[in-house]
């Protein structure tokens, strides 16, 4: 993507070193307008004398801005804390980690994608779930009602199942809709890329969608008490290694 470069180049000058970074948000999902910006997510590595010290380094970075003539809305973990989230069933850290959208990348980033595939647990379905409840919620008290946030009802509904399915993250609505086939995925998606006009919905299709959310929820909740993933992950004696291999490599770096 012609774009990639440009961010590249834009996250170049950080505070601190990057594990990695990749795209999430609408560019990841699939249905990005025109003037949506670029959601980037990632780790950032801690020096080791803020991380011991009185004195503790950002363990969480914000920034939005427009640079380059590109909008970003950027946020980066310190490693420890990312690798926390991915122990707690975080379904949004998996996604960033997984994200083909890549940014910037180090060997260690491959590492940790490889380890972390055993952090990936039947319970992600509640991340998913939940999500799910909070956007349909959402939806419902707009008036008029946006195509935006039931897309990302279906999104994350349809990414959950897949994952209790394959145990594989998949965030792009587009390819998951390959798998699942439902018919009216295009047409919103169209109807989200055709500007504000298009972009609102009628309140006669309102029970139709809620129909198809309850049962898409019904499927996550079935997928994963039948899914095969285990219910623990078994990846924190890797993520802890991991974690003071990069840490230590930071001494070398700073000095």
């Amino acid at each position: 993507m012609e774009y990639i470069s440009d961010l590249a180049k834009i996250i170049s000058v950080r505070p601190y070193p990057l594990l990695f970074a990749t795209i999430s948000g609408s560019h990841l999902y699939g249905f990005p307008s025109a003037n949506s910006d670029f959601d980037l997510r990632g780790v950032h590595i801690l020096p080791l004398p803020e991380v011991v010290g009185l004195i503790p380094g950002e363990e969480t970075i914000e920034v939005s801005e427009v640079r380059e003539g590109l909008e970003l809305d950027l946020v980066t973990h310190d490693i420890k804390k990312f690798f926390d989230l991915l122990l707690r069933r975080n379904g949004y850290v998996l996604e960033q980690l997984y994200s083909p959208l890549i940014v910037y990348t180090t060997p260690e980033h491959e590492e940790l994608k490889a380890i972390a595939s055993n952090c990936i647990t039947k319970h992600h379905s509640h991340h998913y779930l939940g999500f799910a409840q909070n956007q349909w919620k959402l939806f419902e008290k707009e008036h008029p009602r946006r195509v935006k946030p039931l897309l990302y009802v279906y999104r994350v509904l349809l990414t959950g199942i897949h994952l209790m399915q394959t145990g594989e993250v998949e965030g792009n609505l587009v390819k998951l809709n390959d798998k699942f086939q439902l018919s009216y995925i295009p047409d919103l998606i169209a109807r989200k890329l055709g500007g504000a006009e298009q972009s609102v919905l009628e309140d006669a299709d309102i029970e139709f969608y809620r129909q198809e959310c309850d049962r898409l929820v019904k499927l996550l909740e079935e997928a994963s008490s039948t899914s095969h993933l285990p219910s623990n992950s078994d990846a924190k004696v890797a993520l802890n290694e991991l974690l003071i291999k990069v840490r230590m490599a930071s001494i070398s770096v700073d000095s």
